[in-house]
């Protein structure tokens, strides 16, 4: 479980594949904290800390993840943001994310805002992926590329996010362009509220 509060930047240094798999190499500041089996997001993905070497370690994304996030598009160097699994006894500064990515969105276009910036971003409409609860709402909660942020401008398959000057600096939207494929996890409380509307 994370809250969508990033702690930082980690840089892409390997990427090999194995089969339909592809381990990424990453490194940090928090390395050394890290344990192998250790849950860490990674652009909103929940990987599983398979090897730790040094000041790097190694987390396997598998076909399913790959279909579904943005990892696959990962080159050597690319900056990913990462967020080790809530402590329960703190508090909830996002809002509850899974780290269960549910799709991918294109950004479509970035505005300024006299100090901050709006970001839209598009993703495929599908009737039944909205009856299950993915869609956004005003003002509801949205993690892209593992942030927690608020929705506002929300369409049947878009919406806008706007970014202050900190979040730009501490997470990879400073790298987001117009034609950007970002990583989404719609709020899980809608997602049930969907699913119990059906019985």
């Amino acid at each position: 479980m994370f809250s969508g509060i990033i702690e930082e930047f980690a840089t892409v240094v390997e990427i090999n594949r194995d089969r339909e798999n592809i381990d990424l190499t990453l490194k940090c500041s928090f390395t050394k904290e890290l344990k192998i089996d250790q849950s860490v997001a990674h652009n909103g993905v929940c990987l599983t800390v398979v090897n730790i070497v040094d000041d790097t370690y190694t987390v396997t994304a598998m076909k399913e993840t790959l279909e579904r996030s943005n990892l696959g598009l990962l080159t050597v160097g690319d900056k990913v943001n990462v967020e080790r699994s809530m402590m329960m006894n703190g508090r909830l500064d996002g809002h509850i994310v899974q780290g269960h990515v549910d799709e991918t969105a294109v950004c479509t276009a970035i505005e300024d805002a006299n100090g901050s910036k709006y970001f839209t971003f598009e993703y495929k409409e599908d009737k039944e992926m909205v009856r299950q609860g993915y869609l956004t709402v005003e003002k509801g909660s949205i993690t892209v590329n593992g942030v927690s942020l608020t929705v506002c401008d929300s369409t049947l398959n878009s919406f806008r996010v706007a970014i202050i000057p900190y979040t730009f600096e501490h997470t990879n939207f400073c790298d987001i362009q117009v034609g950007t494929t970002v990583n989404l996890e719609f709020d899980i409380i809608g997602k049930y509220i969907a699913r119990l509307q059906q019985f």
